[in-house]
């Protein structure tokens, strides 16, 4: 992260070829910042800063803090000046990004799940009894420290394991109170293609195509999600955002929390198409359905919400390009082969809107009993 800080932005103009997505040209188009001091604050914060605000809030710290891999955010491992040397990880959310009212609801839920203990990272109390902590307009928080790492592969065991967790999961958000989150619905995909397209950013080559494709799935989309109960989820539930280590899992990350269809928990996990993919779908469904019940009729909402996701990822790195950690780690992007291939994504989700769904092999045995460890996994 710190060498990604360090480029410059005449290093990454050059680095574009002709033709491509200039740098200095994305740079241009995003929104000016609301408090630019806190924006420069935010890309340039170092050690002592974040040493700064946590102390500022009671608690002493040690000097270690390094970097932790995030690209919205600025994340930190520091150690606390106790008996324990007790281990923090430290969030910084990204100015302008979140309300500290939607950053409060991601912490609700985050407690709401420890109490009826599900396996996450919990947010910590503060000295002055509070989460979240300021750093000029800046907020953080700290989180409880997990080690281990994402798993390799989701086997039939842990899909049935994360069908649980996320069936447990659910069952919290929905009964939460949030008000402020963001709805992860149609308009999504409009509002960010309609971004990308009113600032030229897709090339005129391939602008027909990738609007035409993006178009018919959120036609698609908004047909699909017709009274489909949306409830807080994870939202961003991929492996990557998942900690194991000696069998506790442990799950990460509750930034995209968001309103939205069961679904988009079960499909990041498990995106592809394939017949081994569709059989541990259903063992995820397996473990889910122990907790709560699943309508299959949303499993059609996966390729709209497939199609949402890629136009949103193009838009969220434009919109970031004036962070220099985003052109330092795709420089790729904006160029001729990058629109290529998502246009061909989206393309290849409309393909796939009416497919008959790939058919499931028959169980080999019967679902094994339940035990303590279905339920209390991080217990055993």
């Amino acid at each position: 992260m710190e060498a990604s800080i360090g480029v410059s932005a005449a290093t990454q103009e050059d680095n574009h070829e002709d033709g491509g997505f200039p740098a200095a040209a994305v740079r241009r188009i995003v929104p000016p910042m609301t408090d630019a001091a806190a924006t420069d604050l935010f890309l340039g914060l170092t050690p002592d800063v974040v040493f700064d605000a946590i102390e500022a809030t009671g608690l002493r710290c040690r000097n270690l803090c390094f970097a932790l891999n995030s690209f919205e955010n600025r994340v930190f491992e520091i150690e606390l000046a106790d008996e324990a040397r007790t281990r923090r990880v430290a969030k910084f959310y990204r100015p302008n990004r979140w309300t500290e009212a939607q950053v409060r609801e991601e912490h609700a839920y985050l407690r709401a799940l420890m109490a009826a203990e599900v396996p996450v990272c919990d947010v910590v109390t503060l000295p002055d009894g509070d989460t979240v902590g300021r750093a000029g307009h800046i907020l953080f928080c700290l989180f409880e420290r997990q080690g281990g790492r994402a798993p390799e592969e989701i086997d039939d065991a842990l899909a049935e394991r994360l069908g649980a967790l996320a069936g447990r999961t659910h069952n919290v958000g929905a009964v939460l109170d949030v008000r402020h989150r963001l709805t992860l619905t149609a308009d999504r995909l409009d509002d960010s293609l309609d971004w990308l397209l009113q600032r030229g950013l897709v090339p005129q080559r391939l602008r027909r195509r990738y609007e035409a494709a993006a178009r018919t799935l959120s036609r698609a989309a908004r047909e699909r999600f017709r009274d489909v109960p949306l409830r807080p989820i994870h939202g961003d539930l991929h492996a990557g955002n998942l900690i194991l280590r000696e069998g506790v899992l442990h799950v990460l990350d509750f930034d995209d929390m968001v309103v939205g269809p069961a679904v988009q928990d079960l499909w990041l996990l498990l995106p592809g198409r394939d017949v081994e993919t569709v059989r541990l779908r259903e063992r995820f469904l397996t473990g889910y359905e122990r907790f709560r019940a699943f309508d299959r009729r949303t499993l059609d909402l996966i390729e709209p919400l497939r199609g949402i996701r890629t136009v949103d990822y193009s838009a969220w790195l434009a919109r970031r390009w004036h962070d220099p950690i985003f052109p330092a780690t795709w420089p790729q992007f904006g160029t001729d082969d990058w629109w290529t291939g998502a246009t061909d994504d989206l393309e290849d989700a409309v393909e796939h809107l009416n497919a008959p769904p790939t058919a499931a092999p028959a169980p080999e045995e019967d679902a094994a009993e339940l035990t303590r460890k279905n339920y209390f996994w991080d217990l055993d």
